[in-house]
Formats: structure tokens, C-alpha cells, sequence
């Protein structure tokens, strides 16, 4: 880490470099840190914002979709003037107008076996937005041949679930070892039916940029090997564990 930060650095992160925690050197970790996100969605978005704020060096942003009236109440950096416009690029003019310093790469597609390799293994840490198990599984196997970090996010009605799966550990288990993957159906994440409180996602999100800075920053304690579940209607959460299944 041979720069020095500037003035305007120091002014713009002081709030962060004040931490005991995080000090100058962890803000020059986390601007040199490369951050994808797969899904600019609900999840996406709070996620994406805020490691923007933080200073992210590099964040790459993956989503086919274009803007429909009935994300923009829980995707937060689309408005009324963004519908049928693309996600990716919506989100990158927003994201640069809140740090211009982040380098923001836009993948307009939908992540699958042929293409993940060349997008993946440019980035360090990985933030899974989706919006569907098959993508998750699909997610959580090219980062366990990566060995990347990953944090999950899954949102319904007034509920989130959070992982994070740390790659380079050999003993760390992954999402099919909670999730059973010839068992479960998408109908629990889908929105559209199931519906979803605006503020959930955005909590979610918020949680997932969260887990991803602690990680760039060695800092605090991590969900390997356990799942958050936050019940936001109720106010309750736990953290349940769960064991790497053989073979898997």
C-alpha cells in the first residue's frame, strides 16, 4: 500500500478513519479492495450505495434487467425517470455521483456456467443480490472453485437470511448444506407473489456491504458456518449453525 491518502480522502472517510479499527491503512484496504455484485436489486442497490460510500476501489455490477415501476419501491437508487432504462447503467451514473473515485464496471447479463470465470475471478470479494436459488447454487459453486468470499442475501415479506462463506477455508460449508438443492423452490424469494416490505431489503443489503467491509478489514466476527435470520416484523433474529455436508 505505497500511496498516501489526500486531503480530500481524509476529509471524505474521516468518520471511518477515526475507528480504532479501520485507522488510515484500513481505508487504503478498503480503496484498493474489488467488490462484485451479482443483482441490482433490492438487495443490490442498499449493498452497492454503501460500499460506495465507504471508499470501494472497484465494484462490478451484474444485472440484465431494465427499471419496471414496481422496483422502485425497494430498490433504492432507481427512480420514476429510470423505467425501462438499464439497471446496471442507472445504477453506475448514481454510484458515481456519491464517489466519483469508485471504478464501477457494468455487466449487463445474466451470470451462467459460460461466462462467470472471466467476470469472477477479477474481484476479491462477492455479494450475491439475486433474486433466485438457482442462481444462488449457480453463485455459490463458482465462488467455492474460486475461493472467494461470499455473503448471501435472501429477502420475503418481512424476512432476511444472511451467509457468509469464506472459500479459502476448506472446512467452510456452503449454502447447500443448509439449503437442500432438489428440495427448495423459488416461490419463497419471489416478490411478485410472496411480496416484500421495501425497508427489508434495504436492511438486508445494508447487512450484506456490512459483512463484505469486515471482511476487506480483518475486523470483527463473521456468520461462517451460521445463518442471520432477522424476523423484522417481530424484531427477532438468530443466528442457527449449520456443518459442511460430505461431498458437497
Amino acid at each position: 500500500m505505497n500511496f498516501n491518502l489526500n486531503k480530500k480522502q481524509i476529509e471524505r472517510f474521516s468518520r471511518q478513519i477515526i475507528l480504532k479499527n479501520i485507522g488510515t491503512l484500513g481505508q487504503k484496504k478498503i480503496i484498493q479492495s474489488k467488490v462484485l455484485i451479482i443483482g441490482m436489486g433490492g438487495l443490490g442497490c442498499p449493498a452497492a450505495e454503501f460500499l460506495t460510500r465507504a471508499g470501494v476501489g472497484t465494484l462490478g455490477i451484474i444485472d440484465s434487467d431494465n427499471v419496471e415501476l414496481s422496483n422502485i419501491h425497494r430498490q433504492s437508487l432507481y427512480d420514476i425517470n429510470d423505467l425501462k432504462k438499464s439497471k446496471v447503467i442507472i445504477a453506475k451514473k448514481k454510484l458515481k455521483k456519491i464517489n466519483s473515485k469508485t471504478n464501477v464496471r457494468c455487466h449487463k447479463i445474466r451470470l451462467n456456467k459460460g461466462n462467470y470465470n472471466k467476470i469472477i475471478k477479477k474481484y476479491d470479494y462477492i455479494v450475491d443480490g439475486s433474486d433466485n436459488f438457482k442462481t444462488k447454487f449457480l453463485i455459490n459453486d463458482f465462488c467455492k472453485a474460486s475461493k472467494k468470499f461470499l455473503v448471501t442475501g435472501a429477502i420475503s415479506k418481512f424476512n432476511g437470511h444472511i451467509f457468509t462463506f469464506d472459500f479459502k477455508n476448506k472446512k467452510t460449508p456452503c449454502i447447500k448444506s443448509f439449503f437442500q438443492e432438489n428440495k427448495i423452490s423459488d416461490d419463497i424469494l419471489n416478490c411478485e407473489y410472496e411480496g416484500i416490505l421495501g425497508t427489508v431489503a434495504g436492511v438486508i443489503g445494508t447487512f450484506q456491504a456490512n459483512e463484505v467491509l469486515k471482511k476487506i478489514l480483518n475486523i470483527g466476527k463473521n456468520l461462517n458456518g451460521q445463518i442471520l435470520i432477522l424476523d423484522l416484523l417481530n424484531l427477532n433474529f438468530r443466528k442457527v449453525k449449520f456443518n459442511k455436508i460430505k461431498n458437497i
